[in-house]
């Protein structure tokens, strides 16, 4: 039994309502492994949880993403070893802590030459675009895409990745500083969707055949937008709602909109167990070592300021990803 500092929350609510307390840490059961965590993601998820957007029991713990080293085995773990470097986004919340019990077929190795800071920064958000260009849509040379928020954490790097895959990459983002940082992620053009007529510069930087895809993470703020700049047959995905979520959308608005797909994914049932999770994994580790997956961190804090990086993060006062580091 040792002792660990994790984030608990025992109500919902602004960011002063993660509290850093001190909890036993048992030693790992049949299963399990023990990581000590040395760096942990952030995902604008933890966000919507915290506030209760998607209430679930109380008291809990926040945060998925997290790299770390190795501890301790339980009984039966398998294909692991005590100071093996790891990292994990679907074991469950908790990862805000120093180190947790963990279910060990949650855990991918991280390669030699990823550093555990890259790998908490980037992993999470990496296979959301690996399930967003490899299965929802299978992106092919000369599909034109639109990315929402392409200069956030996922929007960076689905935007990095379409471009490599051959696609012609529009973005949006909230400010022409943003829009900046997300043409040097890899979009041909970028539009501020905070202008009153950012669909109509969408549209022109579209061309006239519109979006094959549209990636839409936004939400609430861009939903009718993305439904006016996609093609005739085109798809239209709605994968976060970083300004509320979407409005529910009657089926015929989409076939006035040119007989258009519509779908809400997710990463975890992408990533279900243990074999899919590490072939999804392998193909983003194959993207950083190509350098088509870059690790964009825009902002560091200790573990002891989970809010102030929540404010951080709820106010855009960074791009790109950021981390703890306990």
């Amino acid at each position: 039994m040792t002792t660990t500092r994790t984030i608990r929350l025992t109500t919902f609510g602004a960011p002063e309502v993660m509290q850093l307390i001190d909890v036993d840490l048992p030693a790992p059961g049949p299963g399990q492994a023990q990581v000590r965590h040395t760096a942990i993601g952030f995902n604008f998820i933890d966000i919507y949880q915290r506030a209760g957007k998607y209430p679930l029991p109380l008291p809990m713990g926040l945060g998925h993403e997290a790299a770390g080293i190795v501890t301790a085995l339980g009984e039966g773990v398998q294909g692991l070893a005590v100071g093996d470097r790891v990292v994990t986004m679907n074991a469950g919340l908790g990862a805000y802590a120093d180190a947790r019990n963990v279910a060990a077929d949650k855990l991918v190795p991280i390669p030699a030459g990823i550093s555990d800071e890259a790998a908490a920064a980037t992993f999470f958000k990496a296979m959301t675009a690996q399930y967003l260009v490899q299965k929802t849509h299978a992106i092919q040379p000369g599909d034109t895409v639109l990315v929402h928020a392409a200069a956030g954490g996922v929007g960076q790097i689905l935007s990095a990745w379409a471009r490599a895959l051959g696609a012609t990459v529009i973005g949006t983002a909230g400010s022409p500083a943003k829009c900046a940082v997300a043409v040097q992620a890899g979009c041909h053009a970028a539009i501020d969707y905070t202008q009153p007529d950012w669909v109509a510069q969408v549209q022109a930087a579209l061309g006239p055949a519109k979006a094959r895809v549209v990636y839409d993470s936004v939400g609430a703020h861009t939903i009718d937008g993305s439904l006016d700049c996609a093609a005739p047959f085109g798809l239209v995905v709605v994968y976060g709602a970083a300004s509320g979520p979407a409005p529910a959308i009657d089926p015929e608005l989409l076939n006035k909109k040119g007989c258009l797909f519509l779908t809400r994914p997710s990463v975890f049932p992408h990533n279900a167990d243990a074999a899919t999770l590490r072939a999804n994994a392998a193909q983003v580790f194959k993207a950083m070592a190509a350098g088509t997956v870059k690790p964009a961190i825009g902002a560091r804090f200790g573990l002891h300021e989970a809010a102030a990086l929540h404010h951080a993060a709820q106010d855009r006062r960074f791009t790109g990803a950021a981390v703890m580091l306990p």
